[in-house]
């Protein structure tokens, strides 16, 4: 029997992948299969797995589908008990897999668990949340959020908590997140109306809503190197951001939310376009305002529509 189905969606990060498989391979894991699904890398990731990786169950996609589409393709073909979405710039600490597996059979009322996020450094990652109102929305990855209550974003960050604790949360970010098999047989898979972003909260927020826990294991520690495949594509990542938030909203608190965020976001990167220009004619780091400039300026055609 399958204890854990790890699926890893790729795209161009070979030598992370190799890293990530490596730290996964390195331990006396559970009974586990690893489902690569690589979303048309144009590096050597397919040729690499072939060769180094055997035992990875290889799915190679002729286009790239996105983050949220492979994961489903990967979800489909697992066979574990548990089911586990993995980035590939990510490296699993010691026996952090096999911890959450056991804490996962010893609690079977916790429908999802995330593990403790290193960044490349050691420092903690903030991966765990609770589920975000529209005031915090306007605040969060915006311009604003410097300006933000301190007691707002610690609410929404879980800083109440210890980083090494084992607590209930709303939702985890899904660069590491584990599943029970019959969560996703009750709830389904990720929402394919999110291209990348914001799905691991929906999929949360649906397993709460169906009666579920989900809790942050701050025992079991994995390191993620962060944004490895998105910084291949700054301006798409900005609109693919802000996108899946509206979604979200519109999902679960309703269109006139998700209308005002929107009118808010656009106006938001107007200023910052403004802003930059600035910058750049007074002579501030020239190539790099424009550069933001343009990558703001896409994010406006898009109109954020979806």
């Amino acid at each position: 029997m399958i204890d854990l189905s790890i699926i890893i969606v790729s795209w161009n990060v070979a030598g992370e992948l190799a890293a990530c498989l490596d730290s996964i391979l390195a331990v006396d894991a559970p009974h586990i299969e690893i489902i690569v699904v690589d979303s048309a890398s144009s590096d050597n990731t397919v040729t690499m797995l072939q060769e180094r990786y055997p035992q990875v169950k290889l799915v190679a996609q002729t286009e790239n589908l996105g983050f949220v589409r492979c994961n489903n393709i990967g979800l489909r073909m697992a066979q574990g008990r548990y089911l586990m979405l993995l980035n590939p710039d990510t490296e699993a600490v010691g026996d952090a897999l096999a911890q959450m597996v056991t804490y996962m059979d010893a609690h079977p009322e916790v429908g999802i668990a995330g593990p403790h996020t290193l960044n490349t450094d050691r420092t903690t990652q903030s991966t765990r949340r609770r589920f975000p109102t529209l005031a915090i929305a306007f605040f969060e990855s915006t311009w604003l959020q410097p300006y933000a209550p301190k007691s707002m974003l610690d609410s929404y960050y879980v800083n109440d908590q210890p980083d090494n604790g084992i607590f209930e949360v709303d939702w985890v970010q899904g660069s590491a997140l584990m599943a029970r098999r019959s969560v996703y047989e009750q709830i389904g898979g990720l929402d394919e109306g999110y291209f990348m972003f914001s799905e691991e909260m929906d999929w949360c927020h649906r397993a709460k809503d169906a009666g579920w826990r989900v809790v942050y294991v701050g025992t079991a520690e994995i390191i993620h190197h962060g944004g490895k495949s998105t910084d291949q594509v700054i301006a798409r990542r900005h609109i693919y951001f802000q996108e899946s938030k509206l979604r979200y909203f519109r999902k679960f608190h309703g269109s006139l939310a998700a209308n005002v965020l929107r009118l808010f976001l656009l106006v938001s990167y107007v200023w910052q376009i403004a802003l930059e220009s600035v910058k750049a004619l007074l002579g501030h780091k020239r190539d790099m305002r424009r550069e933001r400039v343009k990558q703001y300026w896409q994010v406006l055609r898009s109109g954020l529509k979806g």
